[in-house]
Parts: structure tokens; C-alpha cells; sequence
């Protein structure tokens, strides 16, 4: 009688109860505070806008998987739910449909799938779907909703410039970096979510609670976010140190655009992240720095999406010569 062949994926092997579907789910649990506070600030938009790319992000994933891949689909899975979540979060919330739906596309389609499927990505999918449609889209990727004032409105909604807009437009005409901080709102305020931006980044508060839970279930480690964010301060600290009339000071950029998102969220995708812990710092180090490069150097005001895919793409090399040495070796 022959014997089945026994099929072992590849490396690391971690025995654990944990499941592919369990760490998912607790991922969403822990994006509920943020979730609920942007619909609380921006209201129909963003529910609208977070619905719909759910539903895009899981039909795409649906679809790909069964027609193209002809596998089974693993939507139950919660990794096209999270995708969905996340790309609704990097996107302001009048966003049309047409484009939430394109971005789903992208991230799954070409992010995803086109990689083989959960597990074999090398950038993070959300991601790929946002600077697609940060390219290809920049008008309606750069209208952003006032806070509290557009809640009942969708696409005809009162539109301000973010925080990290106003000041790079104010730096690029010469004004000095005192007179804008006037302008922005106190730093208290910023924490608990009322700045103008894309949906889940407006509060790092809502953010930093569901980081925690994910801590306290071991979903994440602490080393990619706090490597990130600790290369933020000290590089920020450094320019601003130097010349605090044109750079700004380490708290605003912790608090402002999609740092704390793309920290606490973002960077820590099990698949397009380090394995080791030295890789984590490494890893997480390398996107604070490239963030604060693009966004005092760049064309864009924002900078922590590509900083986030610039490193994705090292990952592969970071896994091949960080690693432990193997058992009997000296």
C-alpha cells in the first residue's frame, strides 16, 4: 500500500494552538477602536467607505481564488476582511466608490493573488492598493473631510487641508515652522482624533488601545512599532534640534498623518515583516528613518506608505542572513 506524501511548508515551524483565522480575527478586534472613532468623526463616509471595501476585498479574493487560482477560497480565513479594514483606513472618506473598489482590486488582485495567495505576498496588500490609488487618483486621494463637519455628507462634503499638508505647503513658501505650529490643533486633541485625514489614522489614542490588545493576546511582538517609532523620534529630534525654524518637533510627527497606523498595523503584517526579532528592529528602524526622509525631503507631505513598501521589499534578505545559528553550531 503506498503511503500519502507528507507536505511540509516552509520554515519557521512553530508549534502553537494559535490559527491563521483566530490571529486574523483578533486583528479586527483590536482595529474596533479606531473603527469606531473615525465613524464617530466622519460618519456615513467612512462607514460607507469601510463597508464597501470589505465587501470589494473579499469578493476580489472570492473570485480570484476559485476562477483563477482554482483553489479553495479562503475568505473565512479574515485576511481579505483585514485588507478591506486597512485600505479603508489609509483613504479619506468621501473617497468615490468607483475608487474604493479599484483599490480593492489592486491590493488583492495584483497585492495578493498575483503572489499566490496568502502567505506569499512580499508587500503588504493594503498598501499596494493605497499608493496605486495615491498615484493614479491624487485629487481624490488628497480631499480630506473635516473633521465633525461632514458626517452626514459623502461626496459633496466640506473638505480642509491635514495637519502635515498645511505644513509642508507653509515650510515650502518659507514660512518658519513656529508660526504653522499656531495653526495646528494642541497636541491633546490630535491624540484623541481631530485632524483631517485618512479614516483610521486621525487617532493614535484608538490606535496605541487596539496595539495593546493585540500585545496582550501575543497576536504581535513590540519590536517592528517600537523600533519605528524610537528612529522617528531620535532622526526628527536631530533635524529639529538643528534647525527648529524649518523642521518640526518629534511628538507632531508621532501624532500626525499614518505613523501610528502604519506602526502599529501596518509594519507588523506577519507576512511581509521579518521573522527574527534583530530583523524586526532593523526593519522597523528603517521605515522610521525612510518616513521622516520623505517627509521632509519628498514631494509628498506623507511618507510612511512607501517607507512601509520600501522595506517590505528588503524583508527577503533580511530573513536569508538574519537569522539564528542553527543548533551544534558555534
Amino acid at each position: 500500500m503506498s503511503t500519502p506524501f507528507l507536505t511540509v511548508s516552509p520554515s519557521p515551524h512553530i508549534h502553537s494552538d494559535a490559527s491563521v483565522q483566530k490571529l486574523m480575527y483578533g486583528v479586527i478586534i483590536a482595529m474596533i477602536p479606531a473603527m469606531a472613532v473615525s465613524f464617530y468623526v466622519f460618519g456615513i463616509g467612512a462607514l460607507f467607505v469601510t463597508l464597501l471595501s470589505v465587501v470589494s476585498c473579499v469578493v476580489v479574493e472570492f473570485a480570484l481564488s476559485k476562477y483563477l487560482l482554482k483553489k479553495e477560497p479562503t475568505i473565512v480565513d479574515g485576511s481579505a476582511v483585514i485588507t478591506g479594514i486597512l485600505l479603508a483606513f489609509n483613504v479619506p472618506s468621501n473617497l468615490p466608490w468607483w475608487a474604493v473598489i479599484i483599490g480593492s482590486i489592486v491590493a488583492i488582485g495584483i497585492g495578493k493573488s498575483a503572489f499566490g495567495g496568502l502567505g506569499n505576498n512580499p508587500f503588504n496588500p493594503a498598501l499596494v492598493g493605497r499608493v496605486f490609488l495615491l498615484i493614479s487618483f491624487p485629487v481624490q486621494m488628497t480631499s480630506w473631510p473635516v473633521p465633525f463637519v461632514s458626517r452626514f455628507q459623502f461626496l459633496d462634503a466640506t473638505t480642509g487641508a491635514t495637519p502635515l499638508g498645511e505644513l509642508k505647503e507653509g515650510i515650502s513658501a518659507g514660512s518658519p515652522v513656529s508660526d504653522l505650529m499656531s495653526e495646528v490643533p494642541s497636541y491633546l486633541y490630535l491624540l484623541a482624533g481631530g485632524m483631517a485625514g485618512s479614516v483610521g489614522e486621525i487617532s493614535a489614542l484608538a490606535l496605541i488601545v487596539g496595539f495593546l490588545y493585540m500585545l496582550w493576546k501575543k497576536i504581535v511582538t513590540w519590536h517592528t512599532p517600537v523600533a519605528m517609532l524610537a528612529s522617528i523620534v531620535v532622526f526628527s529630534g536631530m533635524l529639529w534640534m538643528i534647525d527648529p525654524t524649518r523642521f518640526v518637533d518629534p511628538v507632531f510627527h508621532l501624532l500626525t498623518g499614518g505613523i501610528m497606523l502604519g506602526a502599529l498595523f501596518m509594519a507588523t503584517d506577519y507576512v511581509t515583516s521579518p521573522m527574527t526579532h534583530k530583523g524586526m528592529l532593523i526593519y522597523g528602524a528603517g521605515i522610521g528613518i525612510l518616513t521622516i526622509v520623505i517627509r521632509t525631503w519628498g514631494a509628498y507631505p506623507e511618507g510612511v506608505s512607501f517607507a512601509i513598501l520600501i522595506m517590505n521589499g528588503v524583508v527577503p534578505l533580511m530573513n536569508k542572513y538574519i537569522k539564528p545559528k542553527r543548533f551544534g553550531i558555534k
